[in-house]
């Protein structure tokens, strides 16, 4: 059994090869034929919706499934209020972070003026996202069915914790829907393993698309920023993260990076968190963290505790202002970065979230700044994998801690996971062993007999 498995995880290796392959003749083919590459746009979007269509499936299956087969509500909610602390406390830490280097280095002084107009209808778009209230009355779905089908997150968590909290009250009743969750949370990863083997054609197509849209000149015009944004990540996951990982779970955060260094590249190829998701679940369960935590923390997590948007928003409204010669008081930063980082929640997981929650925070607060997202749109989407990235590393970072303050962890299996002495099957995504729920001895008295 181990060689087979051995074999099959050795197979998927190919896999992250093409990527990388497929990224670089992205890059030159999006230099040589800028139009054939810009024309190639469809094939990196036709990746991520593939992506994001298994999303709400794996949501609703982790939760239910960790749920449904915890005796005490009362985990839940101690996981979920541990949970929206922290994510609120970590936010704060990345705006400072990126408030301070923004200051520091000035990125936008001495850079041209932006084209008219060039804001406009990225703030169209955050109006259109709705206000506070909005977004929280779109987190109730139409219909059951519907909250796996909007394509929205939160609706996908509300409806599999009502879900997990029945099938929990039926008790022994619950025991036969928990195995068919089980059957079916194989199948949807079953299906994602699939959809993976497509990742270098999506990462070809998005790559040539903005080597071709931006060229190299966007990117030498704005190397100060980009350099700046990628280093203030860089600290924020290794310092700030890291330190509170070693000192509270004892984990490494060099092994655990290690050890998603996968699921990195994924997010490079893609310049999306989201097709990272469903793997960081099962990563995650993998690594000894219990299901419930890791279904509650990771999906929430994906729309609150956006770290690397929040360095984003702080370091680009700087840099427009400086670029514009219109500098922010330090008042007027605080005060529009608090209105960004609560309206960037009700953008969560939206094409182009970053650059709409950008520009309808400069409208409301200095309206005359909004032309300098003009300046931004070059090059954002490289700017977007860095953001990525450091949320994707917050939320798993997240996981961990939360399941040490709860002590839903086997810190034991996660050293032996993390050393890799207890390698990830890459094929099927899902451990039997360690991720299904255990039955309740009082209702499967057989396999206890048998044993």
């Amino acid at each position: 059994m181990s060689t087979t498995t051995a074999r099959k995880r050795d197979h998927t290796h190919w896999l992250y090869i093409a990527v990388i392959i497929a990224v670089l003749a992205g890059i030159l083919v999006g230099r040589l034929a800028p139009e054939f590459g810009q024309s190639l746009a469809p094939l990196g979007t036709l990746f991520v919706n593939l992506i994001k269509m298994m999303i709400a499936p794996v949501i609703f299956c982790t939760i239910v499934l960790g749920i449904g087969s915890v005796r005490a509500a009362a985990t839940v909610g101690k996981v979920g209020g541990l949970s929206i602390a922290y994510f609120l406390a970590m936010s704060t830490a990345a705006l400072g972070i990126g408030l301070v280097v923004g200051n520091l280095i000035e990125p936008g002084s001495g850079l041209g003026e932006a084209k008219p107009g060039a804001g406009a209808k990225y703030a169209e778009q955050a109006h259109g996202a709705g206000g506070t209230w909005d977004f929280i009355q779109n987190i109730v779905p139409t219909t059951l069915v519907s909250s796996l089908t909007a394509g929205s997150v939160l609706q996908a968590l509300f409806v599999a914790l009502l879900v997990g909290f029945a099938v929990q009250a039926m008790g022994a009743a619950g025991e036969p829907i928990l195995r068919a969750v089980s059957l079916g949370q194989k199948l949807v990863f079953r299906i994602l393993s699939m959809i993976l083997w497509l990742a270098p054609i999506g990462a070809f197509g998005a790559i040539a698309n903005v080597v071709g849209r931006t060229g190299w000149s966007a990117v030498v015009e704005l190397a100060t920023l980009m350099i700046a944004f990628y280093l203030t990540c860089l600290v924020f996951v290794f310092g700030v993260l890291g330190a509170v990982l070693r000192i509270v779970s004892g984990v490494s955060i060099l092994k655990l990076c290690r050890y998603l260094a996968r699921e990195y590249l994924l997010i490079v190829a893609t310049s999306s968190s989201e097709s990272a998701l469903p793997r960081l679940i099962a990563k995650m369960e993998h690594a000894g963290v219990e299901k419930t935590t890791v279904g509650v923390v990771v999906p929430t997590g994906y729309s609150f505790n956006l770290d690397g948007t929040a360095i984003y928003l702080t370091m680009a409204s700087i840099f427009i202002a400086d670029a514009l010669g219109q500098p922010l008081s330090i008042g007027e930063q605080i005060g529009l970065l608090l209105f960004m980082i609560i309206a960037s929640k009700g953008a969560a997981g939206v094409t182009g979230a970053g650059l709409a929650t950008l520009a309808g925070g400069l409208q409301s607060h200095r309206p005359e700044l909004l032309d300098g997202v003009g300046l931004i749109v070059g090059i954002d989407r490289f700017m977007s994998e860095a953001r990525a990235l450091t949320n994707f590393s917050g939320n798993a970072v997240a996981t961990l801690l939360i399941g040490t303050w709860t002590k839903t962890v086997d810190a034991d299996r996660t050293r032996r996971v993390l050393d890799r002495e207890l390698p990830f099957d890459e094929e099927t995504m899902v451990d039997d062993e360690h991720g299904a729920p255990e039955p309740k001895p009082a209702t499967d008295p057989a396999p206890v007999a048998v044993q």
